[in-house]
């Protein structure tokens, strides 16, 4: 399962289709409505992740049909409440520089299995239907392209899907920024916020350090493409 393949190899055409493959599902409204619900649980996992990694009890994750979503955790000291805080709106973008790493790696099959074995994990820590039926859906989505997709068509789902997490994760900055621009009245939202009042650190640098880390995920994402071309 976790074997090392033959990178995929792919030419410039099919980058160009895999880009706006991405582009689809996260720029109209329609499509994104639906997409970036997916986003949403993405940023939650972040959140989750990062809480687990520094000994918080994960209590809790929701997602909600309007791409809202809260992850709840408890545990001492103020730096573990900071750096799971932090691992939201970067961990889309993360993920997806990491699925686009695996597949011109040769490991898109064990991206595949570890993300459908995170997904049904993630089950027990849902506390609401609709974030059940989010997971289930991608779970079984990981699950059916593993089992029966062959390994050049895992390999374009997981480019596109990687893709579209990085240009997900951009439009959902975006809208944070947005928040803390000309939509003030709706900062208790804004993760940048949250974070400043745990930290007493101005939102402004937490939205730089949010910037930094999806650039830096965008720049492998693309060293990985120019490396197979």
């Amino acid at each position: 399962m976790f074997q090392q393949t033959a990178p995929l190899d792919v030419s410039v055409t099919a980058v160009l289709l895999i880009v706006a493959a991405a582009v689809v599902l996260c720029i109209p409204r329609v499509i994104w409505s639906y997409f970036g619900v997916y986003i949403t649980l993405v940023h939650e996992l972040g959140h989750a992740f990062a809480a687990l990694l520094t000994g918080r009890v994960l209590a809790g994750i929701r997602v909600h049909r309007n791409q809202s979503g809260t992850t709840h955790s408890s545990g001492r000291g103020g730096f573990s409440g900071v750096f799971s805080g932090f691992f939201g709106y970067p961990a889309p973008a993360m993920v997806g520089a990491a699925l686009v790493w695996s597949v011109f790696q040769g490991y898109t099959a064990a991206a595949l299995a570890v993300g459908g074995v995170i997904l049904v994990l993630t089950l027990v820590f849902i506390r609401n239907l609709f974030g059940v039926l989010v997971v289930l859906v991608s779970a079984a989505v990981s699950v059916l392209l593993w089992v029966y997709a062959p390994p050049e068509v895992q390999g374009y789902a997981l480019l596109v899907l990687g893709t579209a997490l990085i240009v997900g994760a951009v439009r959902a900055y975006l809208n944070v920024v947005s928040v803390h621009v000309s939509r003030r009245g709706e900062l208790r939202s804004s993760d940048a916020y949250l974070l400043y009042q745990r930290s007493h650190i101005p939102s402004p640098i937490w939205l730089l350090l949010f910037a930094a880390v999806i650039a830096l995920s965008i720049f492998v994402a693309f060293s990985a493409y120019v490396s197979t071309l």
